[in-house]
């Protein structure tokens, strides 16, 4: 019987290494309603956390569960263009309470950059990201709450999940996973220097 979880648990393990970051889903769940990817519902309605240029007219939209391996690859992939970008970081809870704690730790940081540097090497190096308080503020759990239902609302499967504007084509993009700093800046139509 140990061999057998153990075998279960090492699959379920590769599983989400080789597929991404996915929500748990339980019988008791309802199906999420399906609708088209908006970047005005993301702009509007998601809270997150702004790093890069702050300034910059194009945004790059992150959904981000602080457990996801993946999205520290993306976060990585992502800081070479944190210079042409404003990227906003909007956590969610799929994985289990700790992505909770995290999220809210990260979305109420001084200096949400730096913590979120710090947490993602923590997580990539195996040691699980920052610690966080489990005491979370009613707004800040609604908040990240809200942010899981508008990325289950995409249909999304897994994280990271990206939504932004391609300023070659002006189109609305949307895709889930990770990708390199070359192929982030192809899929946001920009050329790397």
């Amino acid at each position: 019987m140990k061999f057998h979880r153990s075998i279960s648990s090492f699959l379920l393990l590769m599983a989400l290494l080789v597929c991404g970051c996915s929500p748990q889903e339980s019988a008791s769940s309802a199906a999420p309603v399906k609708r088209e990817v908006s970047l005005a519902t993301v702009s509007a309605q998601a809270k997150g956390f702004s790093v890069g240029a702050l300034m910059s007219a194009n945004t790059v939209y992150v959904f981000f569960d602080p457990q996801c391996p993946h999205c520290g690859h993306l976060w990585e992939a992502s800081a070479a263009l944190q210079q042409k970008l404003k990227f906003v970081w909007i956590p969610v809870n799929l994985i289990n309470a700790t992505s909770l704690a995290q999220g809210a730790a990260l979305m109420t940081a001084a200096n949400p950059s730096a913590l979120m540097a710090e947490h993602e090497a923590s997580l990539l190096a195996g040691k699980g990201g920052i610690s966080a308080s489990s005491s979370i503020a009613p707004e800040i759990e609604k908040a990240i709450k809200n942010n899981t239902q508008i990325l289950n609302s995409f249909s999304a499967e897994s994280v990271p999940f990206i939504v932004a504007k391609n300023q070659k084509t002006g189109q609305t993009v949307s895709r889930e996973g990770a990708l390199s700093t070359a192929a982030l800046a192809e899929f946001l139509g920009l050329e790397l220097l």
